[in-house]
């Protein structure tokens, strides 16, 4: 056997024993849709599931591509605050004459917190989340959206409780599937995720979403996309929904949030 033919066996050879998480270039594992019968099984015998029911309960597509935080934030709230009697009342949607038959006292605005009320508490205007320049670090850019330091401005300045992570690369993998699994055994505190979609199999950018359960015979996740037109709900494999938080955003790395009330 020529030294070319045993060179191209090694490398084969090679190539076959090393884990596609190794894999620099690796395709992202399969979604799977949650409106499937797969999906629906995986929901069935998944054990981490408490906060699926208040989650879905309170779901809500997101009204414009840039407002995937706005609609995980209002969601996530109105689990949270579900019965409270402080509620916000949006009033933005009524049309002038819309109360003209009915009497004063009856008010009929939802109270509910909406993607377009809660981003009056955060740190970036109604504008500048649909892309009016702003300066970070001294120059000035466009940042539609949330980076994920803002979006956790955010749940706090609605008086959640959060811990912010940073999927760098410094962060082992078992770290973090061991704590979003942790979150998603308890019921009573939530996860978000921050992770670009084309590094996990899907098209497009940088997006939010909260996770719903674990299915541990499959090791994946169950993403509440909050743009089902674009992607809907999905099973993710927690390797590639890894390699998605894993990525940089405009200033640093993507990744979770861990959410509860105080």
């Amino acid at each position: 056997m020529s030294i070319l033919a045993r060179l191209s066996i090694a490398i084969l050879l090679a190539m076959a024993v090393i884990p596609p998480s190794l894999a620099q270039d690796a395709a992202p594992q399969a979604l799977v849709a949650f409106n499937s019968d797969e999906g629906i099984a995986r929901l069935a015998r998944a054990k981490a599931r408490p906060d699926f029911a208040g989650l879905a309960n309170q779901f809500e597509a997101q009204s414009n591509i840039a407002f995937c935080g706005p609609t995980t934030a209002a969601i996530v709230l109105n689990t949270v605050r579900s019965g409270s009697p402080d509620l916000p009342r949006d009033r933005s949607r009524l049309r002038p004459g819309d109360t003209q038959h009915l009497p004063g006292t009856v008010d009929l605005a939802v109270p509910r917190f909406t993607q377009d009320n809660v981003i009056d508490k955060g740190p970036k205007t109604r504008a500048q989340v649909l892309g009016e320049p702003i300066t970070i670090d001294g120059k000035t850019l466009r940042d539609a959206g949330y980076q994920l330091r803002q979006f956790d401005a955010l749940l706090r300045a609605h008086d959640l409780a959060t811990r912010l992570v940073v999927v760098d690369d410094a962060l082992p993998e078992q770290t973090i599937r061991s704590e979003l699994i942790d979150n998603l055994k308890r019921g009573g505190d939530y996860v978000i995720v921050n992770y670009r979609r084309r590094d996990v199999g899907q098209p497009g950018g940088g997006h939010i979403s909260p996770l719903g359960a674990y299915d541990e015979a499959t090791d994946s996740m169950l993403v509440m996309d909050v743009n089902p037109a674009s992607a809907g709900w999905v099973w993710m494999p927690v390797v590639t929904l890894i390699k998605g938080m894993r990525t940089l955003d405009t200033v640093e790395n993507r990744g979770y949030i861990l959410v509860q009330p105080r």
